[in-house]
Order: C-alpha cells, then sequence, then structure tokens
C-alpha cells in the first residue's frame, strides 16, 4: 500500500496511483471528511482511458496516519506538495473539490508552478465562504460557529441531515442510491474527530481572493446551481473571475456533490480540459531556468 512522508512533520500519508505510468497525470485532492475514494466515478474512467491519477488521503482522513497537529492550510498544502515531489510528477492537472480547492491554490502560491500545467476547481468553497476582508457578503462567523457546535455533538446525525442538501437529491437528474449516501456518510465517518474538526477550522478562516490572480495557468471552474456548501455566487463564479485565465462551467441543478450526481458529465469535462492542455503540449508555469 503507497505512503509517503509529510515533508513537514513526517506524517505518514495515504496515495493512490492508478493508470499508466506514462499517462497524463491527473492529481485528486478530495473534500472534507473524505478520502480518495469519493473520486472512484472520475479516477477509473480517466486511467482506463490512459491517464495517469494520483489521489491523496489527507491527514486523519482515509487510511493516512490520525495526526494531531497540522490542520491549517499551509501544512495541507505542504503535505500535497509533498506528493508531488515523492512521485516527481510533472505537468500536472490538480484537482480540488471542496476545501482540496483551497489546498490546491495555497500548493501553487507556496510551492509554485513549476510541476503543475493546469487547475480545476471543482465544487469549490474558495476564495472563501465566511466572511473576511475578502468575502465581505461571506457567511455570519458566529453561524458558523454554532453550526460547528451542532456537528461537534453528532456527526453521525450532522451528515445524515445534510445528505439531501449536499447532493441536492430533491431536483431532477440528481438521483442517488441510499446505499450510495449511507456509505459516503461512513467514509466521512472514519475521518478521525479531530481532523473533522481542524479542516472545518480551515474552511471558515479561508480568504484566498488575493491568492488567485497569481495562477497563470489555466483553470477550469466547475460548481452547481444548487451548492448550499458553497454558494456559486461566493465561490465558483468569484474563483473564475480572478483568476488571469478561468473558465466557468455551470452544471443547472448540481449540488456540493455533483461527482456523483453529474459523474459522467464532470468526468467528461476533466477529460476534455486534461487532453486539450496535453495537445497544445502546455508547459508548467515557470519550469525550466525560472524554475521554482
Amino acid at each position: 500500500m503507497p505512503y509517503y512522508e509529510s515533508p513537514v512533520d513526517g506524517t505518514r500519508l495515504h496515495y493512490v496511483d492508478h493508470g499508466p505510468a506514462t499517462g497524463p497525470v491527473a492529481v485528486f485532492v478530495s473534500s472534507a471528511y473524505l478520502g480518495h475514494e469519493m473520486w472512484e466515478y472520475q479516477m477509473l474512467p480517466l486511467a482506463e482511458a490512459g491517464h495517469r491519477c494520483v489521489a491523496l488521503d489527507r491527514r486523519g482522513h482515509g487510511r493516512s496516519d490520525d495526526a494531531w497537529s497540522g490542520y491549517d492550510l499551509d501544512t495541507l498544502a505542504d503535505d500535497l506538495n509533498g506528493l508531488l515531489d515523492h512521485l516527481d510528477l510533472r505537468e500536472v492537472t490538480l484537482i480540488g473539490h471542496s476545501v482540496g480547492s483551497g489546498e490546491v491554490i495555497r500548493c501553487l502560491t507556496r510551492h509554485g508552478l513549476a510541476r503543475v500545467a493546469r487547475v480545476a476547481l471543482v465544487a469549490g468553497v474558495s476564495p472563501g465562504v465566511v466572511r473576511s476582508p475578502g468575502t465581505p457578503d461571506g457567511l455570519d462567523p458566529e453561524a458558523v460557529r454554532a453550526d460547528d457546535e451542532v456537528f461537534r455533538r453528532d456527526r453521525a446525525a450532522y451528515f445524515t441531515a445534510l445528505a439531501d442538501d449536499f447532493f441536492a437529491a430533491h431536483l431532477p437528474g440528481n438521483q442517488v442510491s441510499p446505499p450510495y449516501v449511507r456509505h459516503m456518510i461512513d467514509r466521512c465517518l472514519s475521518a478521525t474527530p479531530r481532523a473533522a474538526n481542524g479542516v472545518r477550522a480551515v474552511v471558515a478562516a479561508l480568504d484566498l481572493a488575493a491568492e488567485l490572480p497569481a495562477l497563470h495557468l489555466p483553470v477550469l471552474v466547475v460548481h452547481g446551481t444548487h451548492d448550499t456548501s458553497a454558494p456559486s455566487a461566493l465561490t465558483g463564479e468569484r474563483a473564475a473571475r480572478l483568476v488571469p485565465d478561468g473558465t466557468l462551467k455551470v452544471y443547472e441543478n448540481g449540488g456540493h456533490g455533483l461527482f456523483a450526481t453529474h459523474a459522467a458529465r464532470l468526468t467528461a469535462d476533466l477529460r476534455q480540459f486534461i487532453d486539450a492542455g496535453a495537445a497544445r503540449g502546455d508547459e508548467p508555469a515557470g519550469a525550466g531556468a525560472a524554475g521554482r
């Protein structure tokens, strides 16, 4: 089972590496509470189509070590960069969902663009969802703190109550089976309480509006019209405007869990995005003499 050590503190982190070693590389960064398994509807078909698909389990998530510390955006971004270095990946398409979008952005602004050619932000919470200098119209911090208390009291009930909204399952075309929903709740509960609350704090503090303009590479932003976890006006639409080379794709009726409800469409859009860059021979920004 493949592991690598965090360059920050040596925490043992699990990753999966599927598909041919010579294919175009896509690295997936998951939502809060979930590990690499959330990407099964994207990673398997892309790997079968000849792409190299890599995904990590964030510290405290999935099969990675149950670390007490390191739940800050810089450390999580360093963990991600450590995976790119460990596998010596080049011309990568970085794909982040939800809080994974923040890890992707901070990884690039902190470590440079030499290894990365393209970025996809899928239902991202970036630039931020809670009121801050960069997100003046964001959610009330007091309401977020109250929600945190509900989460701490009973995570199982919390995930179960919000499952319908997460998938926007009440809307046409968004059917997900009860067994699948139960599976995803179980996977969320596999994240340690420390990790789950730590990542929630990262989301609450996220304010990346000033960092997005530094992403001088193609950025695909995918967002649903009914994403209650990351309302598009605060996140996807703003992110697409703030990056120098952004493309926004809006999924009608899509919720936060569009990786499942809109799986085939998302996979096709990611494949087109990756393959278009490979066909152009995109070189990672900063590669060569400029370096990192």
